[in-house]
């Protein structure tokens, strides 16, 4: 299964940056090893034999064809949303058989790397002190994110210094947005968006 999921990661990435010729290889590898899962499901080891695996495999069978079809027609943010929620439902399959690692934690960190970006694009429309607090709060949930995230890796992970990086800039960043909405500096949080936007991309890119 973890080949099939970085092959959605990838091609994820290549849709979200318009790399559609990319994005279609990855699917395609992606369809040819899910169909292999399909035939060989019945001989997955448990927790794995449940029902829930012969609906996922179905509706992700499903989702892939829609993911190729939106890329075939030049639809990258279908292509995309189909990809997202065919990653969510197989995190949540996880989270039904019992199992959770840091790959599921950083997946994890893109629903409150959204609230942040709604949160700051508020913020910067009227930059004061005064409006800081929504930014404060869900820069708040982001560290406290980032770091159980820091937590769950295994030790070789955790001492790679790839993933050292990119995890200890992402919680550095967070803290810096919050300080630069408490100042009021619009262009600040802005700049800091960006960089943990990049930060967050990239850790699921690699680690998701």
């Amino acid at each position: 299964m973890e080949p099939v999921m970085a092959n959605l990661r990838t091609a994820a990435s290549y849709a979200r940056t318009g790399n559609t010729a990319l994005a279609q290889m990855e699917t395609e590898e992606a369809v040819t090893a899910w169909k292999r899962l399909e035939t060989n499901a019945s001989s997955f080891p448990s927790p794995h034999t449940a029902a829930p695996l012969t609906e996922f495999l179905s509706r992700g069978g499903e989702r892939l064809g829609a993911v190729a079809h939106a890329l075939d027609s030049g639809d990258n943010v279908a292509a995309g949303r189909e990809l997202q929620l065919l990653r969510q439902s197989f995190h949540q399959l996880r989270r039904q058989s019992g199992l959770y690692d840091l790959g599921d934690c950083v997946f994890e960190i893109a629903p409150a790397m959204e609230k942040l970006r709604i949160a700051a694009t508020r913020f910067g429309e009227q930059p004061a002190p005064a409006h800081a607090g929504d930014t404060v709060a869900a820069a708040g949930v982001l560290r406290d994110r980032l770091q159980r995230c820091n937590d769950w890796a295994r030790a070789d992970i955790a001492e790679r210094n790839e993933f050292r990086r990119l995890i200890d800039g992402a919680i550095a960043s967070s803290s810096e947005i919050a300080h630069a909405a408490m100042a009021g500096d619009g262009p600040l949080v802005h700049r800091y968006l960006i960089e943990l936007q990049s930060y967050a991309q990239l850790l699921d890119f690699r680690f998701g």
